[in-house]
């Protein structure tokens, strides 16, 4: 699989011309969020939200390092099981998105810090079916609550981000129905962790992480949660 397939859409172009480097994915849009006003507690053991913002590459290796975090996967939701794939996906027409299933423990990190942890360092919130370098509606930005809790917490940060006026164009990101998730190939899996030092990862994801770290060092681990063994 070369990189340029692999990348897809702007980024491959990008690459194969030798301009990724002019072309930062999370520059300007990390900015410490404030916490969620409206984040109500959650009584389950265990639960589970899906995230979509930009390349789920960058999405899962932030969120593989955030405490109470077991599992990040990179995958697809919106669209068919038969079209679940990256070629398919990549051409925009299939109805999916790139989106991360991230299970979490809400006795130790709140689905409110896991939208925190996005607004500040996942995702550009002002970027319309985009990120970064990647154009398209799967790369679009949209959130995904698994139950009413989540789903309330969701729009009344939105609103609550809105009203703060953080970023110099309006938040897009919307608030979408939880659909049916497809994880994506195995080489999709824990990119970030095993290709630190691949040009589009250095650019546009490594930052994200590092600004987990800075913003947010009591929810930060050094060792993620990968999904396949190393």
């Amino acid at each position: 699989m070369t990189l340029p397939r692999i990348l897809g859409g702007a980024a491959a172009i990008a690459l194969s011309i030798g301009i990724l480097t002019q072309m930062p994915a999370s520059a300007e849009s990390i900015v410490r969020a404030p916490a969620p006003a409206v984040n109500p507690a959650s009584p389950a053991k265990t639960e589970t939200a899906l995230f979509a913002g930009g390349c789920f590459w960058g999405v899962q290796g932030v969120y593989q390092h955030v405490k109470g975090v077991t599992s990040a996967v990179s995958g697809y939701t919106g669209g068919t099981a038969s079209a679940a794939n990256y070629d398919s996906v990549s051409t925009g027409g299939t109805g999916h998105t790139e989106a991360v299933k991230v299970t979490f423990d809400p006795a130790q990190v709140s689905y409110g810090q896991l939208l925190q942890i996005y607004f500040s360092v996942v995702a550009d919130p002002t970027q319309l079916n985009a990120q970064g370098p990647d154009r398209g509606p799967q790369y679009r930005s949209a959130l995904f609550p698994t139950n009413a809790r989540q789903l309330q917490t969701a729009k009344a940060y939105l609103g609550q981000l809105s009203q703060a006026k953080l970023w110099k164009r309006p938040i897009v990101t919307k608030v979408e129905r939880a659909q049916g998730f497809f994880p994506a190939e195995r080489y999709h899996q824990d990119y970030l962790t095993r290709h630190p030092n691949a040009p589009y990862i250095r650019i546009n994801d490594m930052p994200k992480v590092a600004g987990l770290k800075s913003l947010y060092p009591g929810l930060y681990r050094e060792k993620p949660v990968l999904v396949r063994a190393s």
